[in-house]
């Protein structure tokens, strides 16, 4: 088959365009990165803490148990655990302070990573030509890849091509490749989207969603979601906690819903570490923002700690109005045109970054300025000052 060439500027213009930032070697971190499977998680970061890379940073990623920066020059560098391969640098060695290079075949530039997330113990990323590549973790088939081996220790390409918006988490990965989204994984509650609960390692056609104009992809532990560009906001997979945000409680889908929002979704932000949480924020085009899904530690951000099966309404504080959104397992990050950073919901390991190993419902501010993008997966986060 014959591949067309995507440049860096038709990839921005097709998905969500990454924010234009006088590149510094530098990010921060907090929080905790874990994995299951018997491996240890790492220490507990209860404030931002620096981490030095080798060249200007233009994005920052995270999985559950990995940090990622693209850097100008197309390279990509990780730090974190690496029990699964998900550094990519060839190993199995964890490096949580030093960042190592994600080992791309020579020629791949990477143009974009998934900030809204990536698969458990693994790693995507697309590069100037609309490919995408994955490594770590294999056997839940979020690579599209065949579960043995096991692990996938630098990055390999993935069946898919004209690629331009991805995002995975937990034990699937959404893809937009060629204006029709696909996904691949073992299909928890019918987190792929294509009408069934069977798991597929190779590409699913998501129901309803041919040809349509996707503006951007987010994923939690078995959700997707699907904003287009006219503003509207589909999800699919796992309702337990009320994550479809469709007005029923405890009604999984396996084909897409719209939410029933007052306006159109202008950004979304999706997040969950586990069956047990899952919360979905979102900015219609008025300014205002809702929220849904679960509450249990104040993640929607209304002050209270119930679950909600429709969006509601939350408020930032006072004064302040939020430009960028991001949601983890059970917390949620509001940045704002200056880049303040404000966290709200679980901080029982340091993810609301004031020091402190407390949840609050309250908006708190954890930096005072500077940050242009911020991503957060499950108890970590990681932003671009």
């Amino acid at each position: 088959m014959r591949r067309t060439l995507v440049t860096l500027a038709a990839l921005a213009a097709l998905a969500v365009p990454l924010t234009v930032h006088a590149a510094g070697p530098t990010a921060e971190h907090w929080g905790e990165e874990f994995a299951a499977l018997g491996y240890p998680s790492s220490p507990h970061l209860l404030s931002p803490t620096s981490i030095t890379l080798p060249g200007g940073v233009i994005q920052v990623a995270t999985s559950n148990s990995t940090d990622y920066a693209l850097l100008s020059n197309g390279q990509v560098w990780a730090w974190g655990l690496g029990t699964q391969g998900q550094l990519g640098d060839g190993t199995t060695t964890t490096s949580l302070t030093t960042p190592v290079q994600v080992q791309f075949p020579a020629g791949v530039t990477i143009a974009k990573l998934p900030t809204d997330a990536m698969p458990f113990d693994a790693g995507l990323a697309l590069d100037s030509t609309g490919n995408v590549w994955g490594w770590g973790y294999t056997s839940e088939e979020a690579l599209c890849l065949p579960r043995s081996p096991a692990e996938v220790l630098t990055p390999k390409e993935l069946p898919l091509t004209h690629v331009t918006a991805l995002a995975g988490a937990g034990d699937h990965a959404v893809y937009d490749a060629g204006g029709t989204l696909y996904s691949c994984g073992e299909n928890h509650d019918g987190d792929l989207g294509d009408g069934s609960n069977t798991g597929s390692a190779t590409p699913v056609a998501v129901k309803g969603m041919a040809n349509q104009d996707v503006l951007e992809l987010v994923a939690s532990c078995d959700n997707s979601g699907a904003l287009l560009a006219n503003g509207d906001y589909y999800n699919w997979g796992f309702d337990g906690l009320d994550q479809l945000g469709d007005g029923q409680t405890g009604v999984s889908s396996d084909v897409p819903v719209l939410v029933n929002l007052p306006l159109p979704v202008t950004q979304v932000a999706e997040g969950a570490s586990s069956p047990e949480n899952g919360s979905t924020v979102v900015q219609l085009s008025d300014g205002s923002y809702r929220a849904w899904g679960d509450d249990e530690y104040g993640q929607l951000g209304d002050g209270h700690t119930t679950n909600q099966a429709s969006p509601i309404i939350f408020t930032p504080p006072a004064g302040v109005t939020y430009t960028l959104l991001a949601e983890g397992g059970a917390t949620s990050y509001g940045v704002t045109a200056t880049g303040a950073v404000y966290a709200w919901g679980q901080g029982t390991v340091g993810q609301i970054g004031n020091g402190k190993r407390m949840s609050t419902p309250a908006p708190t501010e954890v930096i005072s300025s500077g940050v242009a993008q911020i991503s957060s997966t499950a108890f970590n986060v990681t932003v671009l000052p």
